[in-house]
């Protein structure tokens, strides 16, 4: 990676992006060794970093103090996206066993969601849990279609994003018109919700406003239109700016792009990979990390993650 300042891997696409970068700050790659990086999740409480190898069947744990990187959860079922719950547990979609589950703070598992009007769910992709609780997820059939990041499997569900009430336990459907659900976010009030349509060509970054009561979602509309680019994990800061996974496969296009709640593309992180999911971390939630096809990647920046990203 390029060491100067300011760092040119960190682009300019808008100069309202300019507010948002830390001209002393440089991407740092701070592991390579995996298959398929997924689903960063940060714990304060013990400034690490924990994100899924999804073939390797594994979960890594990247520790801050030290820079070590240790295995985190092996098996891991295929585990994909993951998160944390409002009281500091660990949320995570398994593509193998087709579930949702929470590691409570004795280390022992339970299920969340394995299953929707009494079939199967296909291979819950990612994970995002709301301040009152809630839990939502995307099932796409990605962990089925193929033994590369699960088992082959027939799909009985449709791809959907599903909620689970953080108090009953109770699931549901809460949209089925996406033909690949992938990435989630929820806007700094909670208002709105980011959903990536990852089959859709090309690719787009949805919204939906949601219901006062939290069990609906309206008004369904186009946020960005992808292009040649293939957003898959996005969070969002407390500005409202869409924090993307972004690729495919060129110097252009590989990293990390940055939008305003409009979709306006205002800066892009020039990563050597695909960007699959980012999370914000750090003391104060302004250090973005990136998990990007082999590697674990990170950079400074001037904003800070909403709380739960």
């Amino acid at each position: 990676m390029e060491r100067r300042y300011p760092d040119p891997a960190v682009r300019v696409l808008d100069p309202r992006f300019n507010a948002l970068r830390v001209a002393m700050a440089s991407v740092e790659c701070l592991y390579q060794g995996a298959r398929w990086s997924e689903g960063p999740v940060w714990f304060g409480d013990s400034r690490t970093l924990v994100w899924s190898d999804i073939p390797n069947n594994r979960m890594l744990r990247w520790d801050e103090e030290t820079g070590e990187v240790r295995p985190f959860r092996k098996p891991s079922n295929n585990a994909n996206g993951n998160t944390r719950d409002r009281e500091g547990r660990l949320v995570t979609c398994e593509h193998l066993t087709r579930r949702v589950t929470r590691t409570e703070y004795d280390g022992s598992i339970t299920v969340l969601a394995d299953q929707y009007n009494g079939k199967p769910l296909n291979s819950p992709n990612d994970v995002i849990v709301k301040s009152d609780g809630s839990i939502w997820f995307s099932d796409p059939t990605f962990g089925i279609d193929g033994f590369y990041e699960g088992e082959r499997k027939d799909s009985e569900l449709k791809p959907a994003v599903y909620r689970v009430d953080g108090k009953s336990g109770e699931i549901s459907m809460m949209v089925d018109s996406l033909i690949g659900p992938n990435g989630l976010a929820f806007s700094p009030d909670e208002s709105v919700i980011y959903i990536v349509d990852s089959r859709a060509v090309p690719r787009k970054i949805l919204a939906f406003d949601i219901a006062s009561d939290g069990l609906k979602l309206t008004n369904q509309r186009e946020v960005i239109d992808a292009g040649q680019g293939t957003p898959d994990g996005f969070r969002v800061d407390v500005h409202g700016n869409l924090w993307c996974g972004w690729g495919m496969g060129s110097d252009e296009l590989d990293g990390v792009r940055i939008f305003t709640p409009q979709g306006e593309a205002i800066g892009h992180i020039a990563l050597p990979e695909r960007c699959a999911n980012v999370c914000f971390g750090g003391r104060y939630r302004n250090r973005l990390f990136m998990a990007a096809s082999h590697g674990l990647y990170s950079l400074y920046v001037n904003t800070q993650g909403v709380i739960g990203g």
